[in-house]
């Protein structure tokens, strides 16, 4: 028996530089078998997993100025679009860190909200996904952006790449969940392995887990 409540909270992902076609192929099977919310890939991939995920409720998900964030806010617009045009349904986008850390709040916020009215000039009903980054922030700084996220009408705020020095914790996730409310979903992404750590994000208050290890958690349930 697959869990379909907890299924759908996992996006289920591999962004691995090696991945391969058959990699993709694989994820979108398993993302079909067990139900989960979407597959998450490098942004050359969205027209693969589109083709895959056709006639399934799984949602296409793709990472935008991956993994640094340090791309030019117009280049993040436009992979953002491209994106959508080629199937994806969901945007994770990743805040430009430096101009964060600079102070630069002006240039974090218009770096989200080009990504924002990019793609819902397409459609509105495109999730767009902000990665903060957390083990790169302070709590003030990560309390900062969670606030530039929420004005610029993003969805979700969510932790982390995966690819930083550390991944999604508790204490992070209830401070995002804080400052999100009701206004704003949390997703918890970076480290999150098993069935255990699962459970421990969604009770500090996430809505959503990005993992490469979604088929391990929902098979832990049923040993």
């Amino acid at each position: 028996m697959i869990n379909k409540k907890i299924a759908n909270m996992i996006d289920h992902t591999i962004l691995r530089a090696d991945a391969t076609i058959e990699d993709i192929k694989k994820l979108c099977d398993e993302a079909k078998k067990y139900g989960f919310a979407s597959v998450c890939v490098n942004s050359s991939f969205v027209s693969k997993v589109s083709e895959e995920l056709l006639d399934s409720e799984v949602k296409v998900c793709t990472v935008v100025g991956f993994p640094l964030g340090a791309t030019a806010s117009e280049v993040k617009s436009y992979e953002a679009e491209l994106a959508v045009k080629q199937g994806a349904d969901e945007i994770d986008m990743v805040i430009n860190i430096g101009a964060l850390k600079s102070r630069n709040i002006e240039l974090v916020k218009r770096d989200i909200v080009g990504v924002v009215e990019a793609v819902k000039k397409i459609s509105p009903n495109v999730i767009v996904k902000v990665i903060i980054e957390t083990c790169l922030l302070t709590d003030e700084e990560k309390g900062i952006v969670s606030k530039l996220a929420l004005e610029a009408g993003a969805d979700f705020i969510k932790t982390s790449t995966g690819f930083a020095t550390g991944g999604a914790l508790v204490k992070d996730i209830k401070l995002m969940r804080k400052i999100a409310g009701d206004n704003m979903k949390v997703k918890a992404s970076g480290g999150i392995r098993d069935y255990k750590s699962f459970m421990s994000m969604v009770e500090a208050g996430a809505d959503r887990i990005g993992t490469s290890n979604g088929v391990n958690i929902i098979e832990e349930i049923n040993i």
